[in-house]
C-alpha cells in the first residue's frame, strides 16, 4: 500500500477532446497516487466531458476563463497537494516518481514545483525556446500553466488560489508564490507547439508582448484578444 501524500490533479477544459485523452494516459500509471482527477469544463460542445468521465475523472462545469475554471476544479479536489495540468500537456513516464519525492520532503510544504518546459516538435527553434523558457523559469520565476504547477493544499490556499482571470492566471500565481519558492522538477512536461506553426520568431514575440502589458497593468480581457 503507497503512503505517498494524496494528490488531485486539476484540468481545464474547452473543446479538448483530441488531447484530453493523451493528459489522462500520462496519469493512469500513477491511480493508485492520486485521490481523483477533475476536469474543470467551461461549456465544451465536443466529447470532452464523455472522454474524461470514461477515463474515471470527475467533470466540474466552470465559468469560461482558465484562472475561474482552475480554482473551480480546485473546489472540487479532496487531495492534500494539487497538481495543475494543462489539456494539451503530457507528463513523461518519471513524473510520478519525482511528484513523490517533492511531497515527502517537509520543505516543500511551502513551496510549488513546475516540470521542464518540453514541446512536440523536432525543429532547433523548439530546442530554442525549451532553453528560453528554462531561463525564464529559473531567473524570473515565471513558469507558465503549460509546465504544470504542483503544490500542497495548504499552501495553494495560503496563496489565495487561482485568481479569475481569463489569461495570465499562471504568472500571477507565480509571482504569489515567488521565485526562491519555486522548485524546478527533473520530469518533463511535453506540449503542442501547434500555436508556434505559423513561426516561432512571431508567437515568442506576441507573447512577450502580452507578458509586458499585463505587468503595465492592461486589462486581461484585451490581452487575451491580442493574444489569440
Amino acid at each position: 500500500m503507497s503512503t505517498s501524500p494524496s494528490l488531485s490533479v486539476v484540468i481545464p477544459t474547452l473543446n479538448a477532446a483530441e488531447v484530453l485523452p493523451a493528459a489522462l494516459a500520462c496519469l493512469a500509471p500513477a491511480r493508485d497516487l492520486l485521490r481523483e482527477i477533475v476536469v474543470a469544463d467551461s461549456g465544451s460542445t465536443d466529447a470532452t466531458a464523455a472522454i474524461a468521465r470514461a477515463a474515471g475523472a470527475t467533470v466540474v462545469q466552470g465559468p469560461r476563463g482558465r484562472g475561474a475554471q482552475l480554482a473551480a476544479g480546485a473546489e472540487a479536489t479532496t487531495g492534500g497537494w494539487l497538481l495543475f495540468l494543462h489539456a494539451d500537456t503530457r507528463l513523461d513516464a518519471s513524473w510520478r516518481a519525482v511528484a513523490e519525492r517533492f511531497m515527502a520532503d517537509p520543505d516543500n510544504r511551502r513551496r510549488a514545483g513546475y516540470f521542464a518546459y518540453r514541446l512536440d516538435d523536432t525543429a532547433a527553434e523548439a530546442r530554442r525556446l525549451e532553453r528560453i523558457v528554462a531561463w525564464r523559469s529559473r531567473a524570473l520565476g515565471l513558469p507558465y500553466g503549460d509546465q504544470g504547477l504542483l503544490l500542497s493544499r495548504d499552501f495553494y490556499r495560503e496563496l489565495g488560489g487561482f485568481p479569475p482571470l481569463v489569461l495570465m492566471e499562471d504568472v500571477a500565481l507565480a509571482r504569489r508564490i515567488g521565485r526562491l519558492r519555486l522548485v524546478p522538477l527533473a520530469a518533463g512536461a511535453l506540449t503542442s507547439a501547434a500555436r508556434y506553426r505559423g513561426g516561432y520568431a512571431p508567437r515568442m514575440l506576441r507573447n512577450l508582448l502580452c507578458l509586458s502589458l499585463y505587468f503595465a497593468g492592461a486589462p486581461p480581457r484585451f490581452i487575451a484578444r491580442l493574444y489569440g
